[in-house]
């Protein structure tokens, strides 16, 4: 068998800028940048391109969201930024993540409400955004303004275009500055098919982030995993079309019958072990940004990255 090294690869896997600073029109505190690999995850020392980030996930409708997190939460569950305050202080992830829930409730037509959520969570946390809103066609075009203009010059990551429902997503990218996710269903080609078209009708390729779509364990992670290695080996490999950081979230590890049917003495050591154990494999898959919805998968999460790439002082053989 043979193991390709640095010197076989040809391609380059694009950088991406999330969020924005007040010089640069924004209100972050910070940003981040992902991408730039030139070679497999984890590979050299030290690795090439960007250290993998976390993301913490939360929503405006906890009605819609796993029952442990809420139970953890408590009262905070009610109050997005309030929920995105205190994530962001005690638990220290990278990036927040935002569900519009409310969104996806039948007959929501209270589109003031989605402006309102996006301005105060942006108020509430200095950390860059990743905001994914509604699920519907007939919504999407409003919705997507709403969150555009209440994000305009903050550099957003916004979600999730499809093959089926792109056009709106991408429209508010471009109007207001923001970044897109481009969610195909496990299948590498249609991935690359749904990035020509964000493309073909003017998003920039340092404007895209790829979701190949991640199952939980044993519920399609592992198929999961092997597209997002074939998107890695053709970015390498030179193909342009699928050369943008990927992301990767355990959206349906809470929900799994292990979970929900687990002993409410050891909920929240389950919920961290499902997580952890699919986000840690999807960075060496060539996940760019992992996200979680239980705040305590967050520190065993970043001890895993952190004990697979190696820090300066280790690189320095401290």
């Amino acid at each position: 068998m043979t193991i390709s090294t640095l010197s076989d690869w040809t391609g380059e896997v694009g950088t991406v800028t999330i969020g924005a600073l007040k010089a640069d029109g924004g209100t972050r505190s910070t940003t981040v940048t992902v991408g730039g690999e030139r070679d497999l995850s984890f590979i050299g020392t030290p690795p090439t391109g960007h250290r993998p980030l976390i993301a913490c996930e939360l929503c405006d409708d906890p009605s819609l969201w796993p029952a442990p997190v809420i139970r953890f939460l408590g009262d905070r569950a009610s109050d997005p930024a309030e929920w995105a305050r205190w994530a962001g202080q005690e638990y220290a992830p990278d990036l927040i993540r935002l569900f519009l829930t409310s969104t996806r409730r039948r007959g929501f037509s209270d589109f003031a409400s989605v402006t309102t959520t996006v301005e105060n969570v942006l108020q509430a946390t200095g950390l860059p955004l990743i905001i994914e809103g509604s699920n519907d066609p007939e919504l999407d075009s409003e919705v997507f303004r709403r969150i555009g203009e209440a994000g305009e010059g903050e550099r957003l990551l916004i979600g999730t275009a499809e093959a089926a429902r792109y056009r709106s997503i991408a429209a508010s990218a471009m109007a207001y500055g923001h970044l897109v996710i481009a969610q195909s269903p496990i299948d590498i080609n249609l991935a690359k098919q749904l990035n020509i078209l964000l493309r073909e009708i003017g998003l920039p390729h340092d404007r895209i982030v790829i979701d190949p779509y991640t199952g939980a364990l044993g519920y399609g992670f592992e198929y999961s995993y092997s597209v997002m290695e074939r998107i890695r080996y053709a970015a390498l490999k030179g193909d342009e079309d699928l050369a943008m950081p990927m992301i990767s979230s355990a959206i349906d590890s809470l929900t799994v019958k292990e979970v929900r049917e687990a002993d409410p003495a050891r909920i929240e050591k389950i919920s961290v072990a499902w997580e952890l154990y699919a986000m840690l494999p999807a960075t060496i898959a060539g996940a760019s940004i992992v996200c979680v919805r239980h705040p305590s998968t967050i520190q065993p999460l970043r001890s895993g990255i952190d004990a697979l790439w190696p820090s300066p002082s280790r690189e320095g053989g401290a």
